[in-house]
């Protein structure tokens, strides 16, 4: 028996194709073993004498091909009524049964004639970032865009100063002069070609002024006259219609040339007495007046001799004798070499004395230099004063060691060095140096600097002699070792976590903090694992991001390891404090970077954005997102941008003893910290050490960037009972010290004595407000006998060091994200793609940043990822796409996700 027939395998089957104006489109199949090939066009068999059939033999299989085609014209395509396209498939029959073919479309090919957006020419300075933005028209298929300069296709290959972008943008990344030319945007398919208008791009250059000449020569040669240096404006010279340089081209000022005096000569000295040669002389300097400027000497002699005798010569014979000469040197030699020696001997004396004397004056400043810990821990704000340094000691304190908290700084005297009480300017305002703002803490870190270096030790607080105090030798030595290890990061117990990733990525979070790093799948290359940690660094440990009038928002965060490669961006989130809803813009905001050598770089200022700028930040009320491709230490600070002063988010925290109290006194502490969730962790976890708790929620309070201090006050005191120990009626922290965020954390105690041991009620109002600000009304009502459960605060929660690794990591699944990105990638003509998704969750400030990736879209979900940690919905992106019309899209998140 012959085996049996097969189905009929398709050896070739129809392909999409376009109508071009008015020319039919040919569909083939082809397929073996086939008895009968016929086409089916949407759902309709075709005649069969539109078929053209050709029949032919498998050498190899001996197996019967047989081949179809059939032609379909623009009028059948016209005539088709619906929303689907007009599309054709081959069907084969053997004796086995059928095979069908996939559909081939055909479409009617065209493209408009008018641009949705044209190129326009503008003037640019050079080296400025220029982007000409084309919009080909609708066709079909989609047309394809290349850019003309001056005629000639630009290749971004071939030079890497354009760039294209996947939405047909051309960006030049720095403007140069070669680039002024006249720019074309070239929209082409299968049925015609489209030239947009010409843009005319000029580069101009602004001119500068070179250096200037040296000074000319003073125009008079005695007296007054006028010196001339001039500049030109070449360095560069404008062109292309760049503005000149302004400012003159010269400087003239006035010189005084001095006038040259001729010496004159004083008047004669007496006589001298009568020599053994029977004369006698005189002299005569040239010095009244002296020659000065080039004036001449004077002329003449200086000394004049004359016969003293009137011409009788009594010892006449013995002038002659020249053993006379010789009785008489060795006297005038001894007295002579006898002067140098004493001479000598007094200036080595001298020099004795003053070593001396600098050696002791050198030791009074070694021992002045330090603070003894016992009257710096009663001083009354932490952290403690400091002694100013004396101008002539080379050894003094740090500009950035913590200054006192009040305008009366206290002052270091005498051996134990106690801090003596300060001029009070009031009397209703307590200098913070004598009132004790701030009970004892258990130890007190006392930083002792010199020129060169900077040490930090601990001292005990019972030092009482000068014996117990390092050398100023030694200080050196331990100060280059700090800076020789001062970038070594020190993982504490609630400011860190790490864990290793791979390729699937995940999220590190530092519990009750906000501060967390997303890690997006495929950041890690395959195959590749990294223990990677995040650190909050504390602010005793670290320098400030801040200089000038900025100030700090955020904490300061390392992400690492520094250096590692990544595949695409991660997403770090740090809360900060600045006050954002207010309808102009008030704050200029930096984000930072620390350097190996511990210095800060600024990476990006927010809204001055560029193509080479490595990061996108994105801000919310709370928190900023940082979308960044290097790993490292960053922080965000921020100035006031005029005329608006800018405001920051503080926190007041009221902490008082724990109950039972079995003393007299009692305290009360208020912290002014920033509204952040790591700040006010950071003042529980201190408190807690100290054996306080907190007496109610922290209140919040906007500190405007305007100068003035906040201002601390209690009332309604019942003085029946109770009696404050403070004599002024209020307290101020000054404004530098909560502005530039380098004290923290900030506080007051009000110090309180009840009558006696029976009293345990306490009911009092405390006031905190900025100086011609606004202001918090704490009312305290209070046993200060019974046991309180600590007050708990609803944005702090008992949560470990949270790692989420892998797709446990993400809300949306890995399949629905694929399709997303798939869908909206490729550019829109209509502008129905990442772009517009960006604009709908909010994301849209610099779009070219995520017009540069690969997948704009993945970054874009990776971002959204970040913002949405807290409640975990899709609500918001399901909205967006439903919004952009992706029904599609919504359909497979109804199916796979949970939306």
């Amino acid at each position: 028996m012959s085996p049996a027939e097969p189905l009929p395998e398709f050896l070739l089957e129809p392909e999409d194709a376009f109508i071009v104006k008015n020319r039919p489109v040919q569909l083939r199949c082809r397929a073996s073993p086939a008895t009968q090939i016929y086409f089916k066009c949407n759902g309709e068999w075709v005649n069969q004498n539109d078929h053209v059939t050709r029949e032919s033999l498998d050498q190899i299989t001996g197996l019967v091909v047989r081949e179809v085609d059939i032609s379909v014209s623009r009028t059948q395509v016209e005539e088709l009524f619906g929303l689907e396209d007009y599309w054709c498939q081959c069907v084969a029959w053997s004796s086995a049964g059928t095979t069908k073919s996939n559909r081939a479309y055909v479409r009617i090919a065209y493209l408009r004639k008018n641009f949705e957006q044209e190129p326009l020419g503008r003037e640019v300075r050079m080296e400025q970032e220029v982007l000409l933005q084309c919009r080909p028209p609708e066709g079909m298929p989609a047309a394809e865009v290349d850019w003309l300069k001056n005629e000639d296709v630009i290749d971004p290959s071939q030079d890497s100063n354009f760039l294209i972008t996947i939405d047909h943008d051309l960006i030049i990344k720095q403007a140069r002069l070669s680039d002024t030319a006249n720019y074309t945007c070239v929209a082409r398919n299968v049925v015609a070609k489209r030239r947009s208008s010409t843009a005319t791009l000029i580069v101009y250059v602004s001119g500068g002024w070179s250096s200037w000449t040296e000074w000319s020569e003073c125009n008079a040669r005695c007296g007054r006259g006028w010196q001339r240096r001039t500049r030109s404006c070449t360095n560069p010279a404008p062109l292309n219609g760049g503005a000149f340089c302004e400012g003159p081209p010269f400087q003239r000022v006035t010189c005084t040339t001095l006038c040259p005096v001729d010496g004159g000569w004083t008047e004669w000295a007496k006589w001298s007495a009568c020599g053994t040669e029977c004369t006698h002389w005189r002299s005569r300097e040239c010095q009244a007046p002296p020659p000065r400027n080039g004036g001449k000497h004077c002329s003449g002699s200086m000394m004049e001799s004359k016969n003293c005798t009137e011409g009788l010569t009594v010892f006449n014979s013995h002038l002659n004798d020249p053993n006379l000469s010789h009785t008489l040197a060795p006297g005038m030699g001894v007295a002579v070499y006898a002067g140098l020696v004493g001479a000598l001997l007094l200036c080595v004396i001298l020099v004795l004395c003053v070593g001396v004397l600098a050696y002791r004056r050198r030791c009074r400043h070694l021992h002045g230099d330090i603070t003894d810990s016992s009257s710096a821990l009663t001083a009354a704000f932490h952290p403690g004063n400091y002694k100013p340094p004396r101008q002539d000691n080379p050894h003094h304190l740090h500009p950035s060691a913590p200054p006192d908290l009040t305008a009366t700084a206290g002052a270091f005297r005498g051996p134990l060095f106690s801090l003596q009480q300060g001029v009070i300017d009031s009397p209703h305002k307590i200098p913070m140096t004598t009132s004790p703002l701030l009970d004892p803490l258990p130890s007190l870190k006392i930083k002792v600097y010199n020129s060169s270096t900077l040490s930090s030790m601990e001292l005990p607080a019972d030092i009482c002699s000068d014996g117990e105090i390092l050398s100023l030798k030694s200080v050196g030595t331990v100060g280059r070792e700090r800076d020789y290890h001062s970038h070594t990061l020190s993982r504490e117990p609630g400011l860190s976590t790490s864990t290793t990733l791979g390729n699937q990525g995940g999220r590190l979070t530092i519990p009750n903090t906000g501060v967390s790093l997303l890690v997006p799948p495929g950041t890690i290359p395959q195959g590749k694992f990294y223990e990677m940690y995040l650190i909050i660094n504390k602010w005793d440990k670290t320098t400030l991001p801040s200089e000038g009038s900025q100030t700090v928002l955020s904490p300061v965060v390392s992400c690492g390891p520094s250096g590692m490669l990544l595949n695409r961006p991660v997403v770090l989130t740090l809360p900060h404090c600045a006050q954002l809803d207010t309808p102009t813009p008030d704050w200029t905001l930096t984000l930072k970077t620390q350097t190996h050598q511990g210095a800060w770089e600024e990476v990006l200022t927010v809204g001055e954005e560029t193509l080479s700028s490595p990061c996108y930040l994105q801000l919310e009320e709370e928190c900023s997102h940082v979308v960044m491709e290097q790993l490292g230490t960053y922080s965000l600070v921020g100035q006031s941008c005029p005329p608006q002063p800018a405001c920051k988010r503080l926190q007041l925290a009221l902490f008082a003893p724990r109950a039972p109290c079995l003393s007299l006194d009692y305290s009360l502490r208020i912290y002014c910290i920033h509204d952040t969730p790591h700040a006010l962790k950071e003042v529980l976890d201190l408190e807690r050490s100290l054996g306080g708790v907190l007496l109610e929620d922290p209140k919040p309070l906007l500190f405007k960037d305007s100068y003035h201090n906040l201002r601390l006050s209690i009332h309604d005191i019942p003085h029946s009972h109770w009696r404050s120990k403070l004599l002024a009626k209020y307290q101020e922290i000054p404004f530098y010290h909560i502005w530039s965020g380098s004290q923290r954390p900030l506080h007051c105690t009000f110090s309180l004595e009840r009558g006696s041991l029976v009293v345990s009620q306490l009911a009092c109002k405390i006031c905190v407000r900025q100086v011609e600000g606004e202001g918090q009304i704490f009312q305290l009502h209070t046993d200060i006998q019974e046991v309180m459960v600590t007050t708990q605060i609803t944005r702090i929660r008992k949560e470990k060091a949270t790692e989420l690794l892998g797709p446990y990591a993400f809300r949306l699944p890995d399949s629905i994200r694929q399709k997303i990105c798939a869908s909206l990638d490729a550019p829109s003509a209509r502008g129905c793609d990442w772009r517009l998704l960006a604009r709908s969750l909010g994301f849209d400030r610099y779009l070219n940043y995520f017009a540069t990736k690969p997948s704009p879209t993945g970054v874009l979900l990776d971002l959204w990822e970040a913002c949405h940690q807290a409640d975990a919905d899709l609500v918001s992106l399901a909205t967006a796409l439903e919004e952009m019309g992706k029904s599609e899209v919504l359909v497979v998140m109804t199916t796979d996700g949970d939306c």
